[in-house]
């Protein structure tokens, strides 16, 4: 769906949490922020919202404190292979136009200026677990089969990577490996081709990276769980990956948890201090990455290992592994109460 540039507007007032939900909504990756003449003040793109993110700053915050004041601007004459240039030499995925007083004309966006894109890296999928928490629905269907909004899991997916333009996919399996395959077959069906890496024995969350075919473009590989749902940005996820220049990217989402209790702090049996219910935020991984084939080659094939233990070997190596915060819907299916949850989800998402 089009949006307009008038849609991402803000005022410098407007919190954090505001320029997050108009982000989400439009799919144009930023916000504007403008005053009441329409003269732009800043920007604040779904980046700096998760670099915020990643410093546990209260949404509430106002979009004045943390826009970027001097954003790259075109001129209303720029063309289209202008905007295109600009945008591809600073990396963005829009840029604001404004006249010589600053006043908002339009904002150029390189997905509404360029066709479809189509990405030839691989889509790894995860869907060879037995779903064992997830008994008895896991009985007679692999988890990733389990249907939610009327489709399996892994077919929804596999959909939401065809929208963003990825083609390529390749699946792992163990248990009741022939539902997923005769579903899916080689993809044809959805204009993708599938290929599928058979895991004799179950060989973690990693280990499947070293039954991937020689063959297989060498470029940046997205890889995910098949037993979660998300409407997160693929394509923006690669984009960080490439700019960050880490062997890794993981996905994180963000984790609160509040004790339920006043919690004290005491030194030589004197009280310094007392916090009522504090609340302690974490990153937890979302299951899904991408990796570099550099990376995906150090596993030698029929080698059982887990993705966090993979990416503790490139830590303990000092190679540089980032962190992408998932702000967006993020469903990990793992209990009854999760795939219940996802039911009622589903209808209002786009996924």
């Amino acid at each position: 769906m089009k949006h307009s540039w008038q849609e991402v507007t803000l005022k410098p007032d407007a919190s954090l949490g505001d320029a997050l939900n108009t982000i989400n909504q439009t799919g144009l990756r930023v916000a504007l922020v403008i005053d009441d003449e329409r003269k732009l003040l800043g920007t604040i793109t779904d980046g700096d919202i998760r670099r915020a993110i990643l410093k546990h700053v209260d949404l509430q915050l106002s979009v004045s404190q943390v826009m970027n004041t001097q954003p790259k601007v075109a001129s209303p004459r720029a063309s289209r292979s202008q905007l295109l240039a600009l945008m591809k030499k600073d990396q963005l995925l829009s840029i604001p136009v404004v006249d010589e007083d600053k006043t908002l004309i339009d904002l150029a966006s390189w997905h509404q200026l360029v066709a479809n894109d189509r990405y030839d890296n691989p889509v790894f999928l995860m869907a060879g677990g037995f779903g064992t928490r997830l008994k008895p629905l896991t009985n007679a269907c692999p988890k990733p089969m389990l249907k939610v909004g009327g489709k399996p899991m892994l077919e929804k997916i596999i959909e939401s990577f065809i929208k963003s333009g990825f083609h390529r996919f390749y699946i792992s399996t163990h248990y009741m490996p022939e539902m997923i395959t005769e579903y899916f077959g080689d993809g044809s069906d959805w204009g993708i081709s599938i290929e599928y890496v058979h895991e004799e024995n179950p060989l973690g969350t990693g280990g499947a990276l070293g039954l991937l075919p020689d063959d297989m473009p060498q470029l940046p590989i997205i890889m995910m769980n098949g037993d979660v749902l998300t409407n997160v940005d693929f394509e923006d996820l690669l984009s960080f990956h490439k700019a960050e220049k880490s062997i890794c990217t993981m996905c994180v989402c963000e984790y609160e948890y509040q004790v339920p209790y006043g919690v004290i702090q005491a030194k030589n049996q004197k009280v310094i201090d007392m916090v009522e219910k504090p609340v302690h935020k974490y990153f937890v991984n979302a299951g899904i990455y991408v990796v570099e084939p550099e990376m995906a080659n150090k596993v030698k094939k029929n080698q059982a290992i887990d993705m966090p233990t993979l990416i503790e070997q490139q830590l303990r190596s000092e190679i540089d592994v980032s962190l992408y915060p998932i702000h967006e819907y993020w469903k990990d299916i793992g209990q009854i109460r999760d795939f219940n949850q996802a039911q009622d989800d589903i209808n209002s998402l786009d996924i």
